[in-house]
């Protein structure tokens, strides 16, 4: 049985602030980190993932137009053995 001390470790947000001056957000339930020029950017990157993380979002039926539409990536450029980002698989 987990002790409520312990729980409160793994639950909230640590921000850290980098040597480059930017902000890292880590959610310590997940693990998951996002980072960026300010705490608010970082914590916004941060929220938007998580709510990825969770099912929100529309789901990518075709992988490689939504590489070369939404991320100007030409599909033909990729290697045999390149694999889609994570997200895409």
């Amino acid at each position: 049985m987990t002790s409520a001390s312990r729980d409160k470790e793994r639950e909230g947000v640590k921000l850290v602030h980098e040597n480059d001056g930017s902000v890292t957000a880590r959610d310590l339930e997940t693990g998951i980190q996002r980072g960026d020029d300010t705490r608010a950017e970082a914590l916004a990157q941060l929220a938007e993932v998580l709510r990825l993380e969770d099912g929100d979002g529309t789901p990518i039926d075709d992988p490689g137009r939504f590489l070369e539409e939404e991320m100007a990536i030409n599909t033909d450029d990729l290697e045999a053995h390149d694999e889609p980002p994570e997200f895409l698989r």
